[in-house]
């Protein structure tokens, strides 16, 4: 589906990012993989090159730094000569109210989840236009639906979704396509990375079943598949859509 074909994934180190590398390479894509991580990021590179028999290009980077988000791209241009698909999935979770979320906190939180999007697709768009290529940004169902505690990743991920419906009208012209996916909970690290033990991420699993329709969490690999959707020519007629992936979470009414 997607034989040479160049893909760049960020935050592939893990989670969502790290399915989505797999399943691209599946398909017999091209990778382009970065993340902070180096080795969970070799890692996903080694099981990438076992399905593909192709070894990804790796680019230790933070997206929130800007030279290491120019760097990313320059790099894999310059491997690979092209870029047909950019995967925007890095993002960092953070709770807090508007009474006790700091500056820092804000900054941080859209520094990496919206001004690293805006800033990689804006490099990226030239090479996009070049081979009709597309975007798939990773949002959340909380930039759908409102949920205290979370104010600044909720602001982050509803500008991801407005971003992506702006970019897409403005890249149409070029044939550039860009859609996003709006996850629910997902089965990944995000959560205990805001500092979760495994009683209360165990806990907060299990809890947020009542909130999605479906009566269960989501798993990485089925966020992968609405991603590999949206960036193939199954979707070529799909732009500017902002795609819940949550079990129907977003459809359901305050619990």
């Amino acid at each position: 589906m997607f034989s040479d074909k160049v893909v760049l994934v960020t935050g592939a180190s893990s989670g969502i990012g790290a399915a989505t590398a797999v399943e691209f390479a599946k398909s017999g894509a091209k990778l382009s993989l970065t993340g902070r991580n180096e080795q969970n990021l070799q890692n996903v590179a080694s099981e990438c090159e076992k399905v593909s028999k192709m070894k990804p290009l790796t680019v230790i980077a933070d997206v929130a730094v800007e030279a290491d988000v120019k760097n990313v791209l320059d790099s894999t241009v310059k491997h690979f000569g092209r870029l047909d698909v950019l995967v925007n999935n890095a993002g960092i979770s953070g709770s807090g109210s508007i009474e006790n979320t700091s500056l820092q906190q804000y900054d941080e939180i859209l520094n990496t989840n919206l001004r690293s999007v805006y800033h990689l697709t804006m490099l990226a768009v030239p090479y996009l236009a070049r081979s009709r290529g597309n975007i798939v940004n990773v949002s959340s169902t909380a930039g759908i639906r409102s949920f205290p505690g979370f104010l600044a990743y909720s602001l982050s991920k509803s500008a991801v979704d407005q971003f992506t419906r702006c970019v897409a009208l403005e890249l149409a012209g070029k044939q550039v396509r860009v859609n996003c996916v709006d996850p629910g909970v997902i089965v990944t690290e995000l959560q205990r990375r805001r500092g979760m033990d495994d009683e209360s991420y165990q806990q907060f699993l299990e809890k947020s079943k009542q909130h999605h329709a479906l009566g269960r969490v989501g798993q990485p690999g089925e966020v992968a598949d609405a991603i590999l959707f949206l960036a193939s020519e199954k979707a070529n007629f799909i732009t500017g859509v902002n795609l819940p992936v949550d079990g129907g979470r977003h459809a359901m009414c305050p619990m």
